[in-house]
């Protein structure tokens, strides 16, 4: 399996795309490490394999480097490092106050920098080092109601480019950046599931991303199939979206 015996952490990695980045993680072979402020609801499994769950608070520096090398040293190093974690509630810029939106952006932004600081040593030393960010295409787009997260990951994506850099060539940086993707949240942002299903049909592939999808195209950057390839920000959003000016033009359409 192309990530055998390599040792991956997932940040977030009990839950949505979190969980499907660890699964595709253990199923290319990868010894997983997953870290949340909560437990998953039951262990993240796949391919008769079980990731290892500790509890975190990504935005503890501290903590986060306790952790960080605490994992080092019981698995004898670190390989690969995902910054999954991160989120946020709706809400309007204008109904919080600057330091509200300031947490959006300590655990989006300030938060994978910790781990991924934290994790540079033991990268470096590992001969396969490599970091994938989860960016978002609101990091790309305007993002009303998600104003901090969307500026958040698009400083992760230029995070991860200038880190590319620096850290070249013993450690390979690059973001993978999911669309809409369905979840055991996907309520509390699409609706129910006709609202799932119309949201789906907006993108050009016709269905929100699985969880695997992301987690597949993580694994890819993790590998050795992708070697070459750093500083990189990978989409996988299904085609986009279809822009809005088309439903509205009435070129070409029967008057």
């Amino acid at each position: 399996m192309e990530l055998d015996g390599r040792v991956a952490v997932v940040t977030g990695g009990t839950r949505g795309v979190g969980a499907g980045i660890a699964r595709a993680f253990l199923a290319a072979g990868a010894r997983v490490l997953v870290c949340a402020r909560r437990p998953p609801d039951e262990p993240v499994r796949e391919a008769g394999r079980t990731a290892e769950f500790t509890p975190l608070d990504l935005r503890d520096p501290a903590a986060v480097r306790a952790y960080v090398d605490g994992a080092a040293a019981r698995h004898g190093g670190l390989d690969v490092l995902v910054n999954n974690a991160g989120g946020t509630p709706y809400r309007l810029l204008a109904e919080a106050d600057a330091e509200r939106h300031a947490r959006v952006l300590e655990l989006n932004l300030t938060a994978p920098l910790t781990v991924s600081l934290a994790a540079y040593p033991y990268l470096r030393d590992s001969g396969h080092g490599a970091v994938v960010m989860v960016g978002s295409v609101s990091g790309g787009r305007a993002s009303p109601g998600a104003a901090a997260y969307g500026a958040a990951k698009a400083g992760l994506e230029s995070l991860a480019r200038s880190m590319a850099v620096e850290w070249a060539p013993e450690v390979r940086v690059n973001t993978v950046v999911p669309g809409m993707v369905a979840t055991e949240r996907s309520a509390l942002h699409y609706g129910d599931a006709r609202g799932v299903a119309a949201v789906a049909r907006t993108v050009p592939l016709g269905r929100l991303a699985e969880p695997s999808d992301i987690g597949a195209a993580a694994v890819f950057l993790a590998s050795d199939r992708a070697a070459y390839v750093s500083g990189a920000s990978l989409l996988v959003h299904g085609g986009g979206e279809r822009p809005a000016y088309l439903t509205a033009s009435t070129a070409g359409k029967d008057r």
